[in-house]
């Protein structure tokens, strides 16, 4: 018998409050920026991690197509590497983060990857 929740919103799959939980993170986070940063490193960081969020619960909306779905899917992606990859390195490189929060941030940002990449590979219609 399985015992799981249906789901039936965007906020019920786990891929959308592990990347909602990322966005917070990196909010609070960039909150210590330096001043000077607020309309680049701080602005890009935010709206690159809020993209994974938003892409999740855009390509929900747009579930009936499965290809659309999936093409939100690699683009949550996508703005998850751009936060990873690109913006946090910034940051740690700028001194703006300590090493143990880049290192927790990027855990983070690889195992929401491996489930976004798992949800990509074998979702359906819903």
């Amino acid at each position: 018998m399985d015992n799981r929740t249906p789901i039936q919103t965007f906020r019920d799959l786990q891929v959308y409050t592990l990347a909602h939980q990322l966005a917070m993170k990196i909010f609070w986070l960039s909150t210590k920026f330096p001043a000077e940063e607020k309309y680049s490193l701080t602005d890009q960081i935010r709206r690159s991690s809020r993209s994974v969020a938003a892409n999740i619960a855009e390509g929900w909306g747009k579930r009936r197509f499965e290809n659309t779905f999936k093409r939100h899917l690699i683009d949550s992606i996508g703005s998850l590497e751009e936060t990873t990859k690109c913006w946090l390195l910034f940051a740690l490189d700028c001194l703006y983060i300590s090493q143990e929060s880049y290192k927790e941030l990027t855990t983070d940002t690889e195992y929401l990857g491996a489930k976004l990449s798992k949800l990509h590979e074998n979702c359906k219609t819903f």
